[in-house]
């Protein structure tokens, strides 16, 4: 298994849209979501291209708006 290298992505106009890890193409651990203005949207981990545990998203100022807990697809 390769080692995880970072990745970033921007919105049109630059600024920083997605920032996190990736083992070839596919998404692993800590991941973050920025709107245009640079405050963050949502974070959370990825597990084999798989969203897992605890996703948070954040409101415009930046404290936790909601909590989601992802499930595995083996534990649907």
């Amino acid at each position: 298994m390769s080692d995880p290298e970072p990745f970033e992505k921007t919105h049109r106009d630059g600024s920083l849209w997605a920032r996190g890890q990736v083992i070839g193409d596919v998404p692993t651990g800590y991941w973050e979501w920025f709107r245009k203005d640079g405050t963050k949207l949502r974070s959370g981990h990825f597990e084999d291209g798989e969203q897992v545990g605890e996703w948070t998203t954040y409101d415009r100022n930046g404290a936790v708006y909601k909590v989601t807990r992802m499930r595995a697809r083996k534990d649907r």
